[in-house]
């Protein structure tokens, strides 16, 4: 890979970055109501007042410019809703927690997936394809918001074998993490199903036989580098999307997670948070989908980024 690629995509950023701070600082601003408009016991002199603080009586270009200001200084600026609290502050306490849940969620989601797969692409055809494909199926169906309740009822309530609320034990992080990684498994697993069989029909894996290697050489040294390529490049925009999926997650599971101050910033109109959570969210998914790029020209010498 070269240092040119990595340049151009650095760059290519740039011009999405703004257009993103332009599109969600003027889209929020003129959905309707306001993030003092729910003050019904406020006097209009308080309410200017309040407006006054948060600049919100300038002009809209004036704040737009404004936000621009503080945004190259690394200010996301005072929380609307949040007495005493900034943006910033917000967001290093709540984003440890979402990674957390993230990668928690991505490596039940790797590990049962490749399994899953992998015991279906050895034996195609059979009950070891048959069954774990149909959970697969049901996997992309089933949406998270159906999938959460269902796991809370059986395991939480049911057989009261793990808590259904809260983040402070590893019991806590169990069922948030499966229900937010159920679905990307589902995925992995038919990826690697198609890979792996893929791969073991071709050339190279009957040579491999012919000199008496055995399955399992053959599957770890040849079968799965290639094999996995797929999934590979599935990595990245399943990162991302478990990293912003996880605002219905934490709002089932009532985890102190960035999703749900991102919801309740967009119920409450509370501007800035919504801007520096979204803002966090296009970082993320840009640097996840940037990894799984040098990922691939690793796994795969044919790829050249240049």
């Amino acid at each position: 890979m070269s240092i040119h690629y990595v340049l151009r995509r650095l760059a290519i950023m740039v011009p999405i970055f703004f257009l993103v701070v332009t599109l969600v600082f003027f889209m929020i601003r003129f959905a309707p109501g306001g993030p003092f408009s729910s003050e019904k016991s406020v006097s209009p002199a308080i309410l200017k007042n309040l407006e006054a603080k948060y600049h919100m009586d300038e002009p809209l270009l004036s704040q737009y410019v404004r936000y621009w200001k503080d945004l190259l200084r690394g200010d996301l600026g005072p929380s609307f809703k949040h007495a005493n609290r900034t943006v910033n502050e917000i967001i290093q306490e709540a984003l440890p927690v979402s990674l957390e849940l993230g990668l928690l969620a991505l490596t039940w989601a790797v590990v049962i997936g490749i399994a899953a797969g992998g015991m279906a692409a050895l034996k195609p055809n059979t009950v070891y394809d048959y069954v774990p494909m149909a959970f697969s199926i049901l996997g992309i169906c089933l949406p998270t918001f159906v999938v959460g309740p269902v796991l809370v009822l059986v395991f939480g309530l049911w057989l009261q074998w793990l808590p259904v609320a809260g983040w402070e034990t590893w019991q806590d992080r169990v069922l948030p993490s499966l229900t937010l990684g159920f679905a990307y498994a589902a995925y992995i697993s038919r990826l690697t199903r198609g890979g792996l069989i893929e791969i073991r029909g071709q050339e190279f894996i009957r040579t491999a036989r012919a000199k008496g290697l055995t399955e399992q050489e053959i599957l770890i040294k040849h079968s799965l580098r290639g094999g996995l390529l797929p999934v590979v490049s599935y990595l990245g925009p399943a990162l991302a999307g478990i990293i912003t999926g996880a605002l219905v997650t934490e709002t089932i599971f009532n985890i102190p997670g960035l999703g749900r101050f991102f919801i309740e910033s967009a119920v409450n109109r509370d501007y800035t948070v919504v801007m520096g959570t979204s803002l966090l969210y296009f970082t993320l998914i840009f640097i996840c989908n940037f990894l799984v790029d040098l990922v691939y020209a690793v796994l795969d010498p044919r790829v050249k980024y240049v």
